[in-house]
């Protein structure tokens, strides 16, 4: 083969690993986030009391959310949900903390749901953050548990960084989501192109309330192998808890579940009541 057929075939090979790269940059948030849009006048419908919140940021964005209570409520559970649908779907995971006597609440990011408004790592952050002081209004922060479910995992350990919340739970997360995506596009240059980072890795040794890590030894989408790595960063202060069989989105499947989840909350008991 000649040098110039050489020539052309390395040249259409650079112009396509480029064209991959361009399109893994720009459509990054359609890969990675899969919304249910709702319209404004959209009514949510539970089986527990609930009120509907609205939050507008300095930015013009907005995030929505819905907050159940419970009469002597032990605290709250602040759940910091995954990447796809909305709250009108994760909002049926308040059973699994309203009946153990805890309030629940829980937003949708930007573009989903109800929510509006540029989304980048940063804003998520900033979100979750006013969402986060504006519930230290309601409850001191030793009543106050961070619960971050696959994506939110990492956005969790980031809120509970800058906080001191009674307890960081994380559910199925990632070690951190550039290693996790890594791990699909290792012929990419990920760290370059990647505009969520979420560093879990780095926020769990800054945490200081005690961690406990939920996660399923058959998960494929996220291994259980990356909380194992999480746990050795921090040892004496990350609890991990094994659900055997389970995978990624069947945990509330399995009894063991339940169990976990119920003895991680009575483990760490919350002090008083609300503070207004």
């Amino acid at each position: 083969m000649s040098t110039a057929a050489w020539i052309s075939i390395l040249s259409t090979a650079c112009m396509l690993y480029g064209g991959i790269c361009v399109l893994f940059y720009f459509g990054q948030d359609l890969f990675f986030f899969r919304p249910e849009r709702l319209p404004h006048w959209f009514a949510y419908r539970y089986p527990f009391p609930f009120t509907e919140v609205d939050f507008d940021m300095e930015d013009g964005g907005k995030v929505n959310a819905i907050y159940f209570r419970v009469p002597n409520s032990k605290g709250v559970v602040f759940y910091i949900k995954g990447n796809s649908r909305s709250i009108k779907g994760w909002g049926k995971f308040a059973r699994d903390f309203v009946g153990k006597g805890y309030d629940f609440f829980i937003l949708d990011y930007r573009g989903f749901g109800k929510s509006k408004g540029r989304r980048t790592e940063n804003i998520l952050y900033s979100d979750l953050q006013q969402v986060y002081k504006w519930l230290t209004t309601k409850y001191r922060e030793d009543q106050i548990v961070l619960y971050g479910r696959s994506l939110g995992s990492g956005l969790a350990a980031r809120i509970a960084s800058w906080n001191s919340p009674r307890m960081l739970i994380l559910d199925s997360p990632y070690y951190s989501f550039r290693y996790h995506i890594s791990r699909y596009g290792f012929f990419l240059p990920v760290g370059l192109l990647l505009r969520y980072q979420i560093r879990t890795d780095r926020f769990v040794t800054k945490v200081q309330c005690p961690i406990h890590i939920l996660h399923g030894d058959k998960d494929r989408l996220i291994p259980y192998r990356q909380s194992e790595m999480l746990k050795n960063l921090v040892p004496d202060n990350i609890q991990l808890h094994t659900i055997h069989g389970a995978g990624h989105n069947n945990l509330p499947d399995f009894p063991a579940y339940h169990e976990e989840l119920y003895d991680v909350l009575q483990s760490e008991q919350f002090v008083g009541r609300l503070v207004g």
